[in-house]
């Protein structure tokens, strides 16, 4: 091993000690940086040592090593991870941990709330802490850019605005616990179809205005501990060798301060990663191993470049309290979690349809009901894969409607397997209530948007037999509604979490009024969507293009002037409301800064929350999707209430990417800024001159 340069081995000398035992010399020194310590730290490391620190090791839940070993001499603890983002995931020990299963993160988005992502990641970074952890790999903010993407379910929607909110305020959550959130998958990871050989074709504009802003503002406001590289290639590069996106970008532009650790066996070789900027491997004997010791010893990656490769996570995890306050395992308060749990699934699902107030349901006048379906006797937590959470505990919707709907009322269950049965139960009870859905899961993208195993055909068996249905919708993205016309009633709940039938039956019942929005547009048909054709999706010859370009979601739908099923950002309710008074006011200096105020008045008979959504729509001369979601707000109002609320909008809402100069730019001109409860209903709307 060569000798350590004169500096570092006096810096190691005068901080070393202070690096392991900190408060033993409190007063005596001034106090070092987290980057002073972590630097200190690695100077007295071997090389062999150093090795060990760029990769995990062992073999936990599901086959994949997340345990970067400790070294005891130097005080430096286990750096353990879980992954996410639905809950304390797969772990870096032999079997999964029980912990609160919350509802999907796509839920998370309908709500449109940052606030309830902040509870959520509050409670995902206490059960981290909890099970002795120090990462949470969460959340997760690719766009869902393909509707049949195994994953979708994990992300935040098809909009970067409504993603990068969500993520800020749930990375707050995560690492106020003392543990560290981590985004992922940077950049671009939009299908499980070929995930780890895809080449995506994307121009500049487009990844910075659709596919990178929610990661940026994980970093920028959120100040995330860590970035996850991802599998695919962009522009012929992976992800985990992509100097341009992982240091250019991350670290130049946005200024970056974590640390970047791949997708499991997403390093593709030892020196094209550490050039690029990657960090940490989550990979067991991969070419963080041997073949990065052989490239330091023969000078292809030099001992300083390894060195900052440590130090940038041992920085980060100095400066969350991870060495000074090494993990322990404590009891997870399952109450707690279940709270939040159950107030998630309650505020998010989406009442896509209510012909002749079916709903709210009204025990007093009912004697019975019938709960079928292949997701009526059992909860649907999540979906598959590594976001898989053991839950402490499951709610099914036939026990929760039954506990609510009280010993008055009959209720009687079939799981759909013998469709005669169901079919007899509904015809016999005064509603039914059939849960379908799908099941999504890491690894495989669905092979259509249709319900699977003749759940179609169920929905318009039961309905035929009694015309008080309501269909419920456990999905983790759009999923094709051919029964539609002849069913009264709809709620999407998506995968709704342990509390599954409590929060159900609240929201049959009107005990709780619903008020989620679509983060999603949901298409017609197969065809409708923005990547019906192959080479956009799954690709041809290994080759994905994003010729859609900026028009991902809703912003397609809006361009090619088609009507979707039901919009980006639509939802009912219980109650109704109306958009008064609308004012944009600019900044004096003209220069995009805008305050947009309007009333939102409930002028219904309950209590609601309703999202006013604010839109806005560039010059032509931009080259821009007709509209965009550049602000929102959630507010709760009793009937024949009325309250002002204002929405800042900044430079970036009137800004487009100019790829040449790599910097935003305002667009000069007349903007028209919208209002409304979805994409397609904006009933105010004013315009804004920008300078």
């Amino acid at each position: 091993m060569r000798r350590l340069p004169v500096a570092i081995a006096a810096v190691a000398a005068l901080i070393g000690p202070l690096a392991a035992a900190p408060a033993a010399l409190a007063g005596r020194f001034p106090a070092p940086t987290p980057e002073q310590r972590a630097a200190a730290l690695v100077a007295q490391m071997t090389l062999d040592e150093k090795i060990t620190q760029t990769h995990t090791t062992g073999k936990g839940a599901g086959g994949i090593s997340r345990l970067v070993p400790g070294i005891p001499r130097l005080g430096i603890p286990d750096f353990l991870i879980s992954n996410g983002p639905a809950g304390v995931g797969t772990g870096a020990v032999g079997t999964q941990p029980d912990a609160t299963a919350l509802p999907a993160p796509v839920a998370l988005a309908a709500g449109f709330d940052p606030e309830l992502a902040r509870r959520y990641g509050v409670v995902e970074g206490r059960e981290t802490a909890n099970v002795g952890h120090s990462l949470l790999e969460a959340p997760d903010v690719n766009m869902v850019r393909v509707y049949r993407n195994g994953r979708a379910f994990e992300n935040y929607g098809e909009d970067p605005y409504l993603a990068g909110r969500l993520a800020v305020a749930n990375i707050q959550g995560i690492q106020s616990q003392g543990v560290l959130a981590e985004v992922k998958h940077y950049a671009a990871n939009d299908q499980e179809t070929g995930r780890k050989t895809i080449n995506e074709n994307i121009d500049d504009r487009t990844l910075h205005e659709i596919h990178l802003p929610a990661f940026e503002a994980a970093v920028k406001e959120g100040h995330v501990a860590s970035v996850m590289c991802a599998y695919p290639s962009v522009d012929g590069s992976f992800m985990c060798e992509n100097k341009h996106l992982l240091t250019d970008v991350l670290r130049g532009q946005w200024g970056f301060r974590g640390f970047v650790q791949s997708d499991a066996s997403a390093t593709h070789t030892a020196v094209g990663s550490a050039d690029a900027g990657q960090d940490l491997e989550l990979r067991d004997n991969g070419p963080y191993d041997e073949e990065l010791k052989q490239a330091v010893l023969d000078g292809e990656v030099s001992m300083r470049q390894l060195d900052t490769m440590i130090e940038r996570r041992l920085a980060v995890e100095i400066r969350a309290g991870l060495f000074d306050h090494p993990r322990t395992v404590t009891p997870i308060d399952a109450a707690a979690g279940g709270v939040v749990a159950r107030s998630v699934a309650e505020q998010t699902a989406v009442l896509l349809k209510n012909t002749g107030a079916t709903l709210p349901l009204k025990a007093s006048a009912l004697h019975s009901i019938a709960v079928v379906g292949p997701y009526a006797q059992v909860a649907h937590p999540g979906g598959g894969g590594s976001s898989h959470v053991d839950p402490l505990y499951t709610v099914s919707p036939v026990e929760g409607i039954a506990k609510r709907a009280g010993a008055g009322v009959t209720v009687r269950s079939s799981d759909g397997s013998d469709p005669a049965e169901a079919v007899k139960l509904a015809g016999s009870s005064d509603v039914a209530v059939v849960i379908v859905g799908d099941a999504e899961k890491e690894g495989t993208d669905r092979t259509s948007l249709s319900l699977p195993a003749g759940q179609d055909l169920l929905v318009r068996s039961v309905v035929a037999a009694n015309p008080h249905t309501i269909v419920v919708l456990d999905s983790g993205a759009p999923v094709l509604m051919p029964w539609l016309d002849g069913v009264p009633a709809v709620l999407e709940a998506w995968y709704p979490g342990e509390e599954d039938g409590n929060a159900l039956a609240a929201l049959l019942f009107g005990d709780v009024n619903p008020s989620g929005k679509l983060p999603v547009t949901f298409p017609r048909s197969e065809s409708q969507t923005p990547t019906s054709t192959p080479d956009r999706y799954p690709g041809v010859n290994g080759d994905v293009n994003y010729s859609e370009r900026l028009e991902v979601g809703y912003r397609w739908y809006d361009a090619q002037g088609e009507q979707p099923l039901f919009p980006f950002g639509y939802g009912l309710s219980y109650t109704s409301f109306a958009f008064r008074h609308l004012k944009v006011s600019p900044h004096p200096d003209g220069h995009g800064r805008v305050t947009v105020s309007v009333d939102v008045r409930n002028t219904g008979s309950r209590t609601g929350a309703e999202v006013a959504q604010v839109y806005v729509s560039a010059p032509p001369s931009a080259g821009e999707p007709p509209r965009q979601l550049k602000g929102f707000v959630k507010v709760t109002l009793r009937p024949g209430r009325t309250t002002r609320v204002t929405v800042p909008l900044d430079a970036r809402a009137f800004s487009v990417w100019d790829a040449a100069s790599q910097r935003w730019t305002t667009v000069g001109g007349r903007h028209l800024v919208s209002v409304g409860d979805s994409s397609r209903n904006l009933p105010l709307s004013a315009p804004v001159l920008v300078r």
